[in-house]
């Protein structure tokens, strides 16, 4: 397998992947969203431990502006949201599971 790496980053693929889903949380939320499909927002908090509250909206406002989260609102009494990964969201799949894979081999 060829691995062609770009040798003028001025429009790096590289930085635009980390800018979309790095970071501490992003990655933790992408990959409890691939296993529950579809979340409420206390059941992600509680699921990621010690994020806080502010931290967790923030996150889950940058992935959804990037197309990558997508969140449900119902109108309902006491108000329920719901988030869930979008079809780009999911096309990180392999990359998620590649570093579960990584991360049980190497910890």
């Amino acid at each position: 397998m060829e691995i062609k790496l770009m040798e003028n980053c001025t429009d790096c693929p590289v930085e635009f992947a980390v800018n979309a889903i790095g970071g501490k949380w992003k990655i933790l939320i992408l990959y409890q969203l691939l296993k529950n499909e579809r979340i409420r927002f206390n059941e992600l908090q509680k699921s990621l431990n010690t994020v806080t509250h502010r931290t967790l909206t923030r996150q889950l406002r940058e992935l959804e502006a990037d197309g990558l989260v997508e969140r449900i609102a119902y109108a309902e009494m006491p108000p329920r949201v719901e988030y869930f990964l979008t079809d780009k969201g999911n096309s990180l799949t392999p990359i998620l599971l590649q570093l579960q894979e990584w991360g049980l081999q190497h910890r």
